[in-house]
């Protein structure tokens, strides 16, 4: 697993390192929206770990627009799938699947330029459950279909790129959970 985890920080970096030598310096420009569409990995943290597999996936649509040079008002959509798991039932003769989780996110928020490039983030907002959701089969109920997020986040932009990395929190009803996001992103607008 060590291994891994340095081959895909050293993957990251290289990237970033051509990307940062072969684009011009990045800003928000004042008054431009910028469209994106972003593909997001997603990993669940806390108690959601027990009841979804280690991975879920996502599409996001995001329109920014420039407040300044260095600062964006954000809105964000799009479609998150948390894959369910086999549980193991201890006592019970054959394991239970549990449900994936299927949310429709929808936020704003802000880009703050540090640099040129190098970007901190924040969303709020909620998330739509479209299904009954993970472990509800096995007795966890998620609670209320409509959750609230929170995420903070960093990232890194080009003229045509933007890779970010994220919490986001869920909370609402009697279940709280999050998940710890990367999204890889190209640019339509600039």
């Amino acid at each position: 697993m060590k291994t891994a985890q340095k081959l895909a920080t050293a993957v990251f970096s290289a990237v970033l390192l051509f990307i940062g030598t072969n684009s011009f310096a990045q800003t928000t420009p004042q008054g431009k929206f910028d469209f994106n569409i972003g593909v997001d990995g997603l990993v669940p943290t806390g108690k959601l770990q027990k009841y979804s597999s280690n991975f879920g996936l996502g599409i996001t649509p995001q329109l920014q627009y420039g407040l300044t040079n260095r600062l964006a008002l954000t809105f964000t959509s799009g479609y998150y799938r948390l894959f369910g798991k086999t549980y193991d039932s201890r006592g019970y003769i054959d394991p239970y699947k549990t449900n994936h989780q299927d949310m429709i996110p929808v936020k704003l928020g802000l880009k703050a330029f540090i640099t040129s490039n190098i970007y901190i983030g924040a969303e709020v907002g909620v998330a739509f459950q479209t299904n009954v959701g993970i472990g509800s089969n096995i007795g966890y109920e998620t609670g209320r279909n409509t959750k609230l997020i929170l995420a903070p986040g960093i990232g890194y932009a080009t003229k045509s790129w933007d890779f970010g990395i994220r919490y986001e929190n869920y909370s609402g009803g009697n279940a709280h959970y999050g998940t710890l996001g990367l999204r890889i992103a190209h640019s339509f607008g600039r």
